[in-house]
């Protein structure tokens, strides 16, 4: 009885051991099928874009791939997710954050940005994407028919057909296209009004510079006018000089007035017409020498010959040149003085033979002077002058303004603003979008998925704001690219270059 006790519990404790070691075998697989369900996603720290289900070797740098973190959650949306097409979303200067919501990145605050679907584990494959060529990762123009390692060690990178497209476009990833600081603008259409700049120099009016001479010869006594730079107006004494022939005309005039009238009771006719002559011919000389009337009624008047002459000036303005100086002998004929009205002054500026369609005469034009800002001067273009100065390679436009408080002073420099004609419904863009190599110009246009495309335009002139004038090659609503469009253009050549050596 006692040995049937101890085999009953023999065996029961044999059925709890086996018992045991089923659970555990099955708690291990239900752990291990877990484990294997799970989805490990690995990342190169340089190019967030290359994702990957195993680990090893960025295919562009060579770095070696880090494991993307995933929290519970995003395990267990995997896990709900494994059968179906998941976007991820990632940040640009951490790759190690993976999300499948858009969002901002919890590290640094910045905007994520979408996983291209041909990057993930499923569609990333290699046997499903055809390799055109490999490439060195640190020299893009080393490239090879087979894969190995280049010049510098270094493994090197597939590149597939999917990622060069004909034409030059190239396709970039969101991420990097944000780290690069990709701008774009739209193509519109506007009213297009050039707005020429260039310096000017006040000059005189030279319609009105007047030059002061006498007609007689003889000597200054008394100088009135004294110093270059003075205010005169019309009829003011500028000097009185001293000619024996102005006396000895005078006594003449006085001579035939009082023959005249001693004469004029006569029966004789002829001789009242021979006085009468006479005192004409007095009367005209001293019309021509330009004795003021006033001065020839006082002689007739007094009867009074005086030695010196007062010489009154002709004309209104400032003396710009005097050579009068008192005590000298001047002759008949010399220059005493030369006389500006400043009223309007003349401003020469110089333009390019480019803009000359943009200029016509009466056209507005606005000038600025430095010692005056935020004060604009408004005239107008008076004349432009039929050559081309052969140094300079421009050619001159005088430009008339008015001047009423002498504000504007000749020799000044000051800045010119020519407004030219308006061309209604133009095509415009941004000036800084082109790339200008000199045979031809090129625009990036900025395409969906991270496509850029190169386009050659026509374009014509600048209007002075930043603005430039397409003729053709665009078409407005279009989006082209304003910055780091240089490196764009680099990668676009080398791709083109690269598929010539191909072809």
């Amino acid at each position: 009885m006692k040995r049937k006790v101890i085999f009953i519990g023999v065996v029961a404790i044999l059925v709890i051991a086996g018992a045991l070691v089923l659970w555990n075998q099955s708690q291990d697989s239900t752990t291990t099928s877990k484990k294997e369900s799970t989805i490990q996603l690995y990342t190169c720290p340089m190019h967030p874009e290359v994702v990957t289900g195993e680990p090893g070797n960025c295919p562009k740098c060579g770095m070696e791939l880090v494991p993307v973190k995933q929290t519970g959650e995003e395990q267990s949306q995997m896990h709900k997710h494994e059968d179906k097409e998941v976007q991820l979303w990632t940040c640009g200067m951490h790759p190690e954050v993976l999300v499948e919501e858009p969002g901002q990145c919890p590290k640094c605050g910045m905007n994520l940005v979408p996983v291209k679907q041909e990057n993930t584990a499923k569609s990333k494959l290699p046997g499903e994407r055809k390799i055109l060529y490999w490439q060195a990762p640190m020299d893009p123009s080393e490239i090879y028919d087979h894969p190995g390692k280049s010049k510098m060690g270094m493994e090197l990178a597939p590149v597939y057909e999917d990622q060069v497209t004909a034409g030059g476009a190239i396709t970039i990833n969101p991420a990097t296209v944000q780290n690069m600081g990709v701008r774009t603008a739209p193509v519109r259409r506007k009213n297009f009004r050039r707005i020429i700049r260039t310096v000017g120099i006040v000059k005189y009016n030279e319609e009105k510079v007047y030059t002061v001479n006498t007609k007689i010869s003889g000597w200054i006594e008394k100088l009135k006018a004294d110093y270059t730079g003075m205010m005169v107006r019309r009829g003011d004494v500028l000097l009185e000089i001293y000619s024996p022939d102005l006396v000895t005309t005078q006594q003449e005039y006085l001579l035939a007035l009082n023959n005249l009238t001693a004469v004029r009771e006569s029966d004789f006719p002829s001789v009242v017409d021979g006085a009468t002559q006479l005192l004409r011919s007095a009367r005209k000389r001293l019309d021509y020498w330009d004795i003021p009337e006033a001065e020839i009624r006082r002689l007739k008047e007094t009867g009074q010959v005086r030695k010196s002459l007062q010489l009154q000036s002709p004309y209104s303005g400032v003396i710009i040149h005097k050579n009068a100086v008192e005590g000298t002998f001047v002759r008949e004929g010399s220059d005493l003085y030369r006389i500006a009205d400043l009223s309007t002054v003349w401003i020469l500026a110089s333009i390019y033979d480019n803009e000359l369609p943009w200029i016509r005469n009466g056209q507005p034009a606005e000038m600025e002077l430095s010692y005056l800002p935020g004060k604009r001067f408004r005239g107008k273009v008076a004349y432009i002058y039929p050559y081309l100065n052969k140094k300079t390679r421009d050619v001159q436009v005088r430009m008339e303004f008015p001047n009423p408080n002498l504000k504007l002073k000749p020799g000044m420099y000051a800045n010119v603003y020519l407004q030219g004609r308006t061309i209604p419904n133009a095509l415009i863009i941004p000036a800084e979008a082109v790339i200008r190599s000199g045979k031809r110009n090129v625009v990036f246009v900025a395409r969906e998925q991270g496509r850029f495309e190169p386009r050659e335009i026509r374009i014509a002139e600048e209007d002075g704001k930043g603005n430039l004038r397409v003729i053709s090659g665009l078409m407005e609503g279009e989006t082209i690219v304003t910055s780091a469009q240089f490196l764009l253009d680099s990668e676009s050549r080398l791709q083109e270059a690269i598929r010539k050596v191909l072809e």
